[in-house]
């Protein structure tokens, strides 16, 4: 949501930045975590896989926080047909739009599945909620030059 004058220049800036410092080891910069949720949240549509109607899980909690801030998300379920009103699809290739950015909310061997759909797609930012993630997800992002966030929640942001 934008609420000042500052955050318009912010949220502009955000959207072109360069692409996170990484070391040597492959591992972000000081600040890099920062700049990269930055730049997320300055998006405007979401998917959020493992999306639920299950009000006592995050993938509920998740959607619901997003929509109220303003985003157009998109819930991914296979098994639900729409969540508050909202559709849901089987999969990221069920959506009609491109996302900007691809929270998930599912097990880490479902999340390394789904990151190459995500490649095969061309989407580049996604945002791995904690637990959804592991080594492998997050190495499998650096090397095909994916943007991820880790270890931190995006209603926190």
């Amino acid at each position: 949501m934008i609420t000042s004058v500052k955050n318009v220049a912010e949220l502009s800036a955000a959207k072109h930045r360069p692409a996170p410092q990484m070391t040597d080891a492959g591992e972000l910069k000081e600040g890099a975590m920062q700049d990269l949720i930055k730049e997320f949240i300055a998006q405007k549509r979401f998917a959020i896989v493992g999306a639920t109607d299950d009000t006592k899980k995050y993938g509920n909690e998740i959607f619901k926080n997003l929509k109220s801030r303003g985003y157009e998300v998109y819930p991914i379920n296979p098994r639900l047909k729409e969540l508050e009103g909202t559709k849901c699809y089987p999969s990221l290739t069920n959506i009609p739009v491109k996302v900007d950015v691809v929270d998930f909310v599912v097990p880490p061997q479902v999340t390394e599945v789904i990151l190459k759909e995500c490649k095969r797609l061309g989407l580049d930012r996604m945002w791995l909620q904690p637990g959804s993630e592991n080594e492998a997800a997050i190495a499998f992002c650096h090397e095909n030059n994916l943007k991820v966030v880790h270890d931190v929640c995006v209603m926190l942001s």
